[in-house]
């Protein structure tokens, strides 16, 4: 670590604030923001399914440590994947089979620079087929109940509206963007 400036190399204002963003955006510090954004868990449900929309679907998704990985191009964009465990219930009235999911959520973002300045975390919305899921139950009853009624799309498909309304919060807009200039004058303590 440089503490002078007599030992100093100089660097361009460009290739500085190039390996700011490089140090600044990394795969810890994005996986904590989309950690943030997308929480621990939530409960979807009841959702009509099915002919006659009879069955009712409810689930509880309990959200992983999102895996991040970086490319360092002319953007610096990111590959998120957040891991899922579900576990779910179609209420038949009848009959209440229950089902194991496993699934993921694929997620792109990209980091962009904005006035005054600005470091903002520019995440996609996800669509259904961002997302992928694995169902598994312990009867055949629940398996032709889950391909009749539709079960996987529907899942999918809340799966991504939930994410996609994460995204827009209020909480989310925060945790996307650091202010640098306000940060700096939080912390510079002078000479």
């Amino acid at each position: 670590m440089v503490n002078s400036a007599d030992a100093a190399t100089y660097v361009s204002y460009e290739e500085f604030g190039r390996r700011f963003f490089e140090v600044a955006v990394n795969e810890e510090r994005v996986g904590s923001a989309i950690a943030e954004i997308a929480g621990e868990a939530f409960e979807m449900g009841p959702i009509a399914q099915g002919p006659g929309k009879l069955a009712k679907v409810t689930a509880k998704v309990r959200i992983q440590a999102p895996r991040v990985s970086r490319n360092l191009g002319e953007l610096i964009t990111f590959a998120i994947r957040i891991p899922l465990e579900i576990d779910m219930v179609v209420d038949l009235r009848i009959d209440k089979p229950k089902f194991m999911v496993f699934g993921e959520i694929a997620l792109k973002a990209t980091a962009r620079a904005a006035e005054p300045l600005l470091l903002i975390l520019d995440v996609e919305k996800p669509r259904a087929s961002d997302i992928s899921i694995h169902v598994t139950s312990k009867t055949l009853r629940a398996e032709v109940v889950r391909i009749v009624g539709g079960v996987d799309a529907e899942i999918k498909r809340f799966i991504a509206m939930h994410v996609a309304g994460e995204i827009d919060s209020p909480e989310s807009q925060q945790a996307k963007v650091i202010d640098v200039a306000q940060q700096l004058d939080e912390t510079w303590t002078g000479i």
